[in-house]
C-alpha cells in the first residue's frame, strides 16, 4: 500500500504526466455529457420505454450500444459515437494489406501515413452518412418512433444526418487530441470509457437479482467477482504472452569502434490478431437474424440471437479461430521478417538466412497462434456460459468477448505509457518485476 502511494505521489509530481491525464480526464468528461443530449425533434419524456428495450438488444446493435457508451439506445447526438471511425480504420488496414498501391503509399513515412489519415477521415464521413441514414429508420420504428415530435417529422431525417455526422466527427477529434495531448490511444479510451459507464449499473442488477433469491445470494455475487476477476488475469497473459525468438547480429568494426555482436529476441505474440476476430465473427453471426422475416428464418434467427445457446456458441468459437488464423496471415509477414533480419545482419542461431528463416518464423508463429486463437474463443463464448449459469445478461458481457478484452487492452497500453514516463525520470515502475505490455495497434483492440 506504501509503494502505491507513492507511486500515485510520483505520477503526480511529473508535470508533463499530470497534465496529460487531466486534458484526457477533461476530454472524456465532455464526451459522457455529450452521450446525454437528446437528438432534436425527439421528446425526451416518451424514450424511457423505447432505451430500456434497446438496451436489452443483442448482436451488432447491443455492440454498438455497448461501445458508445448507451448513447446508442439514448437517441443521442453521439449515438453512432466512434463506430464509423472505427469500421472505416479497420477497412483502410486491411487495404493497404491487399492493395499494393496503397502499401507504397503507407511505406513513404510521414508523409504517407497522413495521406492514408486523411482518407480515413473522409471514408469515415461516408460511412457516418450510411449508418446515420439507417439509424433514422431504426428510431423511426416502434418505440422511438412515438417520441418523435409531429411538427418536426418533415425535417427530422435531414437534422438527424447531419447532427449524427457532426458527432461522430466531433468524438473522432477528441479521441486525436487526447492522442495528441492527452495520455494513451484516444479512439481507444473512449470506447472503454463507454462500456465502462455500464459497468455499476450491470454490478446493481446482478447484485439486486442475486438478493432477491433469498439466503446465499450474496455469497454467489463475491464468488461471480472472484470469478471474474480470474478470467481478467486470464486475458492479462493471454494479451501480454509472447514467445521469444532469439536473434544474433554480425560485429561490425567502423573504425576503432565495434557495433552488433549482442543477443537480442524476436517477440511474437500469442495473439497477434487482438479482439479483430471477435469483432467479425460477432458480425458474421448477426447476418442470420436479419432473415427473421420468413417462417424458417425465424428459427434461425432465434438459435444466432440468443448468445447462451449451445449451437450458437459452437459456431462462434470455429469462426473465431479460424478468423484468428485468416486475420494473423494478412498482417503477419514472416518473410518480410526474414528479408529485415538478413539486411540488419541478424540471423536465428541454428537457421540459415532469408527464406528458412521466413519459413521458421512461420512454423512458430502457426504453433502459438493455434492456442492464442483456442483462448480467444473461449474469451469470446464466456458471456454465454454466465448467462448459462444464472448471470444477468447486462452483466455477463462483462465476463468475456468483446468488451473486456478491449478494456484490459486498453488499460495495459496506458499504465505502459505512465510506466515509461516514470522510467524515463528515474522512477520506479508500476510493477516490482517484468514489465507491462500493450497491445500491438489500435485496430487490433477497438477496432478497436
Amino acid at each position: 500500500m506504501k509503494k502505491l502511494i507513492q507511486t500515485l505521489k510520483n505520477i503526480w509530481s511529473i508535470e508533463e504526466l499530470r497534465n496529460k491525464i487531466l486534458v484526457t480526464l477533461g476530454l472524456l468528461l465532455v464526451y459522457r455529457f455529450g452521450t446525454h443530449i437528446v437528438l432534436p425533434g425527439l421528446n425526451p419524456n416518451l424514450l424511457a420505454a423505447a432505451q430500456e428495450n434497446a438496451s436489452k438488444n443483442g448482436g451488432l446493435l447491443g455492440l454498438f450500444d455497448t461501445f458508445a457508451g448507451g448513447a446508442f439506445s439514448q437517441a443521442s447526438v453521439l449515438a453512432l459515437g466512434i463506430m464509423p471511425y472505427i469500421s472505416a480504420s479497420i477497412f483502410m488496414q486491411l487495404m493497404t494489406i491487399l492493395v499494393p498501391q496503397l502499401q507504397k503509399v503507407q511505406k513513404e513515412g510521414d508523409s504517407g501515413r497522413k495521406k492514408i489519415n486523411q482518407w480515413t477521415r473522409y471514408l469515415t464521413l461516408i460511412v457516418t452518412a450510411f449508418q446515420a441514414s439507417a439509424y433514422v429508420a431504426y428510431l423511426n420504428g416502434p418505440g422511438y418512433g412515438e417520441a418523435i415530435i409531429p411538427a418536426f417529422k418533415s425535417y427530422f431525417a435531414i437534422s438527424t444526418i447531419v447532427c449524427l455526422s457532426a458527432g461522430t466527427l466531433f468524438v473522432m477529434w477528441l479521441g486525436e487530441k487526447i492522442q495528441d495531448k492527452g495520455l494513451g490511444n484516444g479512439t481507444s479510451i473512449i470506447i472503454m470509457v463507454g462500456i465502462l459507464s455500464r459497468l455499476p449499473q450491470s454490478l446493481i442488477q446482478e447484485f439486486g437479482a442475486k438478493q432477491a433469491k433469498g439466503g446465499g445470494g450474496l455469497l454467489i455475487f463475491l464468488i461471480e467477482i472472484a470469478i471474474l476477476i480470474a478470467i481478467i488475469m486470464g486475458i492479462i497473459i493471454l494479451v501480454q504472452g509472447v514467445r521469444k525468438i532469439p536473434v544474433n547480429y554480425a560485429k561490425q568494426i567502423v573504425g576503432n569502434r565495434q557495433f552488433g555482436g549482442a543477443r537480442q529476441f524476436l517477440p511474437m505474440k500469442v495473439n497477434m490478431a487482438g479482439v479483430m476476430p471477435i469483432i467479425f465473427a460477432q458480425a458474421i453471426m448477426f447476418l442470420p437474424t436479419l432473415f427473421s422475416f420468413t417462417e424458417s428464418g425465424q428459427g434461425i434467427a432465434k438459435v444466432f440471437g440468443d448468445h447462451s445457446n449451445f449451437w450458437y456458441m459452437l459456431v462462434y468459437s470455429v469462426m473465431t479461430i479460424a478468423f484468428t488464423f485468416l486475420y494473423t496471415a494478412l498482417i503477419f509477414n514472416p518473410k518480410q521478417m526474414g528479408e529485415d533480419l538478413k539486411r540488419n545482419n541478424g540471423f536465428i542461431p541454428g537457421v540459415k538466412p532469408g527464406q528458412p528463416t521466413a519459413d521458421y518464423i512461420g512454423a512458430i508463429m502457426d504453433k502459438i497462434t493455434l492456442p492464442g486463437a483456442v483462448f480467444l474463443a473461449m474469451v469470446g463464448i464466456l458471456p454465454g456460459f454466465a448467462q448459462r449459469l444464472g448471470v444477468t445478461s447486462s452483466f455477463s458481457s462483462f465476463f468475456g468477448g468483446t468488451s473486456l478484452l478491449i478494456m484490459v487492452g486498453v488499460v495495459l497500453d496506458t499504465l505502459q505509457q505512465i510506466e515509461t514516463q516514470l522510467l524515463m525520470r528515474q522512477y520506479d515502475g508500476l510493477m516490482n518485476s517484468g514489465r507491462i505490455q500493450g497491445r500491438q495497434s489500435t485496430i487490433n483492440t477497438a477496432t478497436a
